[in-house]
């Protein structure tokens, strides 16, 4: 018997789950932190997916998550065309979401509110959850990630700067990986048209986190 839980059912253990998606360097990580210490939230941050277990996952039930485990070294990934590598994260991303799904009910059993920075797709969060306690933060232009993708110092970003710089071709590892980063198939998802609410970041020169946050806060109903 394949087990399947009904969406209502879902829904009631995440009433006070508090969804954030959308764009990269949209500020969804900087707003789950900050919202988390304003309204003494539980913060699932980025990648909180990550608490599961790697030896307990299955390479035949989550072979996305389990790729960096099979695969030959870094330049086997880093070799990835665009299309290659835009369906490997739609693999991982659907992965991920069950097990955000998981831990979300899990942490929700101590009763307070919690705001998660989700690979929860649009489709499945209208399913799940509440217009009022969903968001999808944009950037303009969308495509700014690119531009931006290694502005940021986190041991994720050096490490991967560390494995084009140990390819054959450096420079052409360099340009195909940033080819990763705007790429737009055509099933992307249109995240200003998934009927959530949404909040477009523009400035990219002053700090507008208390702005984005009040706004936030405002739709989720926390003050």
């Amino acid at each position: 018997m394949k087990i399947e839980i009904s969406d209502n059912i879902v829904k009631h253990y995440l009433q006070n789950v508090y969804f954030i998606n959308g764009h990269s360097y949209a500020g969804k990580s900087t707003m789950v932190r900050m919202l988390s210490e304003r309204y003494d939230m539980i913060a699932c941050g980025e990648n909180y997916s990550d608490v599961f277990p790697r030896d307990k996952l299955s390479r035949w039930k989550q072979p996305g998550l389990s790729y960096f485990d099979t695969m030959s070294g870094w330049q086997e990934w880093l070799n990835m065309t665009p299309e290659e590598h835009w369906r490997w994260t739609q693999e991982t991303s659907r992965e991920c979401a069950e097990i955000e799904i998981m831990e979300l009910v899990r942490l929700s059993a101590s009763g307070k509110k919690i705001v998660a920075d989700t690979n929860i797709p649009p489709e499945v969060l209208r399913e799940i959850s509440d217009y009022d306690h969903v968001a999808i933060l944009l950037t303009d232009p969308p495509d700014i990630t690119a531009k931006k993708f290694f502005d940021r110092d986190d041991p994720d970003k050096k490490f991967m700067l560390e494995q084009i710089e140990l390819c054959p071709d450096p420079e052409a590892a360099m340009e195909n990986f940033k080819s990763w980063l705007s790429y737009h198939p055509p099933t992307d998802t249109d995240w200003e048209h998934t009927g959530f609410w949404t909040y477009t970041r523009r400035d990219f020169e002053h700090d507008t986190r208390k702005d984005m946050l009040a706004a936030l806060a405002e739709h989720f109903r926390l003050k």
